[in-house]
């Protein structure tokens, strides 16, 4: 968990989630993570910074160790990103996603939280899978936005859409895994959630900049070494959990 030391507002926000929560893609000069929550920390004025997001969380793992802890802090802003994960594991069950989410945004917002959330852009353009693969995904984010757009809708809070947010499928906006934002798609999501914030009633402080001012850009080497040792094995993993259920889609469909 990152905790601001030094706000200067009032403000908590609180971000919950997965590793976009976490800020990687978007790598610090010192090490470690920036992402879009230190961003949107500052364009409210300095708010406090409670970042509780997790790497590989899912909306179950949200549910059990990052609500509490979130509910402890009494935040007055919650940004909630998570639900990828759940859809490459072979027991993705959007019924019982539909229950814990709707726990989890229900309970901030009983708190008195604003809470922001995001469903999900075509991850195609992004990141090309084989042709079985890429349907048997597709299926899963439309189930899981539905999921998003049902809680959001339910309990009247923010949601961004991704695949809405202008810029959001150019290769700058993506770092080398093409699966998380880099530092211009941070800045791109924080921007898109300050303006649900605005709709929403929270004063926003600064207009969050588009221009890229820090970080480490990975080099040629850089990029191959993530797709031998890390993108190909990911895959590989990824696609044990969605294989047979892309089989069986092909089989239904045939």
């Amino acid at each position: 968990m990152l905790v601001d030391a030094a706000p200067t507002t009032g403000l908590v926000l609180a971000v919950l989630g997965d590793s976009v929560g976490v800020g990687i893609g978007d790598p610090a000069l010192g090490g470690g993570w920036r992402g879009f929550a230190p961003l949107l920390a500052e364009a409210l004025g300095g708010a406090h910074l409670a970042n509780l997001a997790v790497s590989g969380s899912r909306i179950g793992g949200v549910l059990e160790t990052q609500l509490p802890a979130a509910l402890a802090l009494r935040p007055d802003v919650a940004v909630l990103l998570v639900g990828m994960n759940d859809t490459m594991r072979s027991d993705f069950d959007p019924e019982r996603l539909l229950a814990d989410l709707d726990h989890v945004v229900g309970t901030l917002v009983a708190a008195g939280t604003t809470v922001i959330t995001a469903k999900y852009h075509d991850h195609h353009r992004v990141f090309r899978l084989p042709g079985p693969l890429r349907r048997a995904l597709a299926s899963r984010i439309a189930a899981l936005n539905v999921v998003l757009d049902t809680v959001a809708r339910t309990h009247r809070v923010g949601i961004v859409d991704l695949g809405q947010v202008p810029g959001i499928y150019t290769p700058e906006a993506w770092a080398v895994d093409r699966l998380h934002p880099s530092e211009l798609g941070h800045r791109l999501l924080a921007r898109a959630i300050a303006a649900q914030l605005v709709a929403f009633g929270t004063t926003v402080h600064t207009e969050i900049s588009l221009v890229c001012a820090g970080g480490r850009v990975p080099g040629k080497v850089a990029r191959w070494g993530w797709l031998v040792f890390k993108g190909l094995p990911w895959l590989v993993r990824r696609g044990h959990d969605l294989v047979p259920y892309a089989l069986a889609a092909l089989l239904r469909r045939g």
